[in-house]
């Protein structure tokens, strides 16, 4: 699982959430390992066991009218045993007054305080989406990563083989790189897989040849894409004359590729003197399309063989 400190958190979210850092300027490195953000309602009142560790905690409208309901002594009571717990920043929301007992407990526990004049429940919607991408469980792949068609694609397949060549013919016909040699993978979601380009590879491909390549200087700002979830993989394989023999094209099995417990349909496309891999692979797309929505072409053409023998049995 990534993590993401809360000195990171504020420097990404500050601008959008118009947050102010107002004490517990020491806890800048805590660590966040969750998405989840939550609202510390019933620890207020004392049922500690419903906060959770290393999270955000956002105090709104309820939580502020409810400690002004206490006297002093009940309320700093209430907010000692809320940062008592292993928390990793409180968020005042809705522009609330911000009382120094809380100042007070977030600068004796190291804890961030911050406070923003959004809404909570915007506030939360915000931070929620950013915290499921900061701490989404991640891996790395060899390859190349482009939008093709709308689609997501990672182009693999043994060095020199010739990736980086058919990016750069997918990119002039329009199609978009995100990311060449390295892509980073995050699972989003239980069924969503994003690729991101690491920052010091953005906006390059590496053509043996021509060298390393600015695509957004050459091609303008539509050729480059900074993320796309994953939705195919393509895999280019060397062909001799025997392994193009051994090729069924009456094969309906759909292969499958494993990423971070996902799994994301593969197509292997042989790679022969003769063949424009970039038709092939934009073909492939056009075809996962229809398959997705239930079209598979080898079905169907199967199917009206049969009936055409079964007629023929017939006559």
């Amino acid at each position: 699982m990534a993590q993401i400190n809360v000195n990171e958190l504020y420097k990404q979210t500050r601008r959008k959430l118009k947050m102010q850092w107002v004490a517990g300027l020491d806890g800048g490195l805590k660590t966040l390992t969750s998405g989840t953000v939550s609202k510390p309602s019933l620890a207020l009142i004392g049922h500690l066991n419903f906060v959770h560790p290393n999270r955000v905690q956002v105090l709104g409208c309820a939580e502020m009218d409810y400690l002004r309901s206490l006297s002093a002594d009940h309320a700093k009571l209430a907010i000692e045993n809320l940062f008592s717990t292993d928390l990793a920043a409180v968020i005042i929301a809705n522009g609330e007054k911000v009382p120094d007992t809380l100042i007070h407990a977030a600068n004796n526990r190291s804890t961030p305080l911050l406070c923003s004049p959004l809404q909570s429940p915007a506030l939360m919607d915000i931070l929620s989406h950013f915290l499921a991408k900061a701490t989404a469980e991640s891996t790395n792949a060899h390859g190349v990563f482009m939008e093709v068609q709308g689609f997501g694609v990672l182009i693999k397949g043994a060095a020199a083989i010739g990736k980086s060549e058919l990016a750069l013919e997918l990119i002039s016909r329009g199609h978009r790189l995100v990311a060449d040699d390295i892509v980073d993978f995050f699972r989003i979601s239980p069924e969503r897989i994003e690729g991101r380009c690491p920052e010091l590879l953005q906006d390059f491909l590496d053509v043996r040849g021509l060298g390393v390549l600015n695509i957004r200087a050459l091609f303008g700002d539509n050729a480059v894409k900074p993320t796309k979830p994953l939705d195919l993989i393509i895999e280019l394989k060397l062909a001799d004359l025997a392994m193009l023999q051994q090729l069924d094209s009456f094969n309906t099995q759909v292969q499958f590729e494993e990423v971070l417990g996902v799994k994301v349909t593969k197509v292997q496309i042989p790679i022969a003197a003769g063949r424009n891999i970039a038709v092939l692979v934009e073909v492939a797309i056009r075809n996962h399309m229809l398959l997705l929505r239930g079209i598979n072409a080898t079905k169907q053409f199967t199917q009206r063989q049969m009936r055409e023998i079964k007629k023929s049995n017939v006559d």
